[in-house]
C-alpha cells in the first residue's frame, strides 16, 4: 500500500485509505464514479480497460461455469461476477444501511444490479490463461507469477539454442528479478560486464575466452529483452524507438568484430581495408540474412551464442581466419537454399 501511495501521489493524485463503508461514503460524492475491484483480482489492464470504457456504468460478469471454483461470486443461475465494475458514486450512500463489516465490493455489486446498472460479459479470450484470475493464497500468487511470465515470453518452439537458454534463465530467475524492481537493468549491466571481460581477454591475447564471454553477453542481452518486454506489458509502456536490447546487440557485434581482428594478424603489405573486411563481411551477413530468410534457419543464423562458441573453438586451434571465411560461404549458401521471407 505504501508503494502504491507513493506512485499515486507522484502522479499528482490524492490517495486515501478507507477501512470501512462509513469512511468510503464520506470520501465519495454523488457526482463521482467508482471503479471497484474485488480483493485479490489479477487482471490484464489491456483487456480490462476497454470493457470499462463508455458513458454508461457497467458491471462486468462472466459465465458461472468455472468462475465459482476460481473464486468469483455467483450473481444468478447463469452468471458470476468478474470482480470489476464502474458505478456511480451515489450508490455508496446505500452502504449506510448495511452492517459495518460488510464486504464492500460484493455489496456494491448487488446494489448496482438492483438499481439497473447494465451487465457486460467479458469475452472468453479475455478470461483465458492468466489474464483474469482471483488470487486467494500466497501459493496461488507464486504459481500465477510463473504462468504470467511464461505467457509473456511466448512459445519457445523453433527457437535457437542461445534464445532457448535465455528463456530458461528468465523463467528460472525472472520472477525474483522482477520483484526486486530492477530486472532488465541488472541483466543489462551484466551484459556490459561480460563485454568488458571479453575486451580485457582480447587485449591480453586470449581471444578464445573473449569469444566465450561475448556469447554469454548475447544470451544475457536476449534475457534482458524478454524481461524488458514483460516489464513494459506490466506497466503499459510503449515500445521505444530503439530498444535497449538492440543497442546491446550492436555493442556485441562490435565486440565480435574487434576480437576477430585481434585474432587475425595483418599480413605484411596487406591493405587495412582488406584486413577489416574479413570480420565486417561476416557480421553484415549474420545481420542481413535473418531479415530475408524465414523458418528455423533464421533463428540459428542470428544466434550470436552459437557464433561465439564456434569462434572460441576456432581461436583455440588458431584457425579464426579460416573459420570466418568458411562461415561466410556456408551462410550465403544456406540463404540460397532456405525459403525467403514473403513481404506484403
Amino acid at each position: 500500500m505504501i508503494a502504491l501511495q507513493h506512485a499515486a501521489e507522484g502522479a499528482g493524485l490524492q490517495f486515501t485509505i478507507a477501512t470501512g463503508p462509513g469512511q468510503l461514503a464520506g470520501l465519495v460524492t454523488a457526482t463521482d464514479e467508482l471503479v471497484v475491484m474485488s480483493e485479490g483480482l489479477f487482471v490484464d489492464p489491456g483487456k480490462a480497460l476497454p470493457l470499462l470504457e463508455g458513458r454508461t456504468p457497467v458491471v462486468l460478469v462472466q459465465p458461472v461455469e468455472g468462475a465459482l471454483a476460481a473464486g468469483f461470486e455467483r450473481i444468478d443461475i447463469n452468471r458470476a461476477t468478474a470482480g470489476l465494475m464502474r458505478v456511480p458514486g451515489e450508490l455508496v450512500e446505500q452502504l449506510h444501511q448495511l452492517p459495518i463489516d460488510v464486504d464492500v465490493p460484493s455489496a456494491l455489486t448487488r446494489i448496482a444490479l438492483q438499481t439497473g446498472i447494465a451487465m457486460r460479459e467479458i469475452p472468453a479470450a479475455a478470461r483465458s490463461g492468466t489474464a483474469w484470475r482471483v488470487v486467494r493464497t500466497e501459493a496461488e500468487a507464486f504459481a500465477l507469477e510463473d504462468d504470467w511470465l511464461r505467457s509473456r515470453l511466448g512459445d519457445d518452439a523453433g527457437r535457437s539454442p542461445g534464445r532457448a537458454l535465455a528463456r530458461i534463465g528468465v523463467l528460472s530467475f525472472g520472477s525474483s528479478l522482477l520483484h526486486a524492481g530492477n530486472a532488465s537493468n541488472a541483466v543489462s549491466l551484466a551484459v556490459l560486464a561480460s563485454i568488458a571481460m571479453a575486451a580485457g581477454l582480447g587485449w591480453f591475447g586470449l581471444a578464445a575466452g573473449g569469444f566465450a564471454f561475448v556469447a554469454v553477453a548475447w544470451v544475457l542481452a536476449e534475457a534482458s529483452r524478454l524481461l524488458r518486454s514483460a516489464e513494459r506489458q506490466a506497466l503499459g509502456q510503449p515500445l521505444p524507438a530503439i530498444p535497449r536490447a538492440d543497442a546491446l546487440g550492436w555493442a556485441i557485434d562490435l565486440a565480435f568484430t574487434a576480437l576477430i581482428l585481434v585474432d587475425t594478424p595483418r599480413f605484411p603489405g596487406e591493405p587495412v581495408l582488406a584486413w577489416l573486411c574479413v570480420p565486417a563481411i561476416l557480421m553484415m551477413i549474420v545481420i542481413l540474412l535473418p531479415r530475408v530468410v524465414e523458418g528455423r534457419p533464421r533463428g540459428w543464423i542470428s544466434d550470436r551464442a552459437l557464433l561465439g562458441l564456434v569462434l572460441a573453438v576456432a581461436s583455440a586451434f588458431g584457425q579464426v581466419l579460416l573459420v570466418v571465411r568458411l562461415l561466410c560461404a556456408i551462410l550465403l549458401a544456406a540463404a540460397l537454399l532456405v525459403p525467403l521471407r514473403r513481404h506484403g
